[in-house]
């Protein structure tokens, strides 16, 4: 979802449903609070980690399209908050 609006960090809304996870937003400046609290992970202390790294590696763009998809695969695999529908 990230990529198809050619963002280089994005909040993503995913909806579980018995037919599989669907997205219902891309928030180009997302609110951290809500999946902080709900995670218990730093969000945006790992994205300023990455935008350091890419500032400071200078990371090919295929480097940080795989940051990204890392990041959002670990999201997808969390079962929790999500309550499937």
């Amino acid at each position: 979802a990230t990529e198809a609006f050619h963002l280089e960090v994005s909040g993503v809304d995913i909806l579980r449903t018995n037919h599989g996870p669907v997205i219902m937003e891309v928030n180009s400046n997302p609110g951290l609070d809500g999946i902080t609290e709900a995670t218990g992970h730093d969000v945006a202390g790992e994205i300023i980690d990455f935008a350091v790294e890419k500032a400071n590696h200078t990371m090919t763009q295929q480097e940080f399209r795989h940051g990204v998809k890392a990041f959002e695969k670990e999201l997808l695999r969390m079962e929790e908050p999500f309550a499937m529908i």
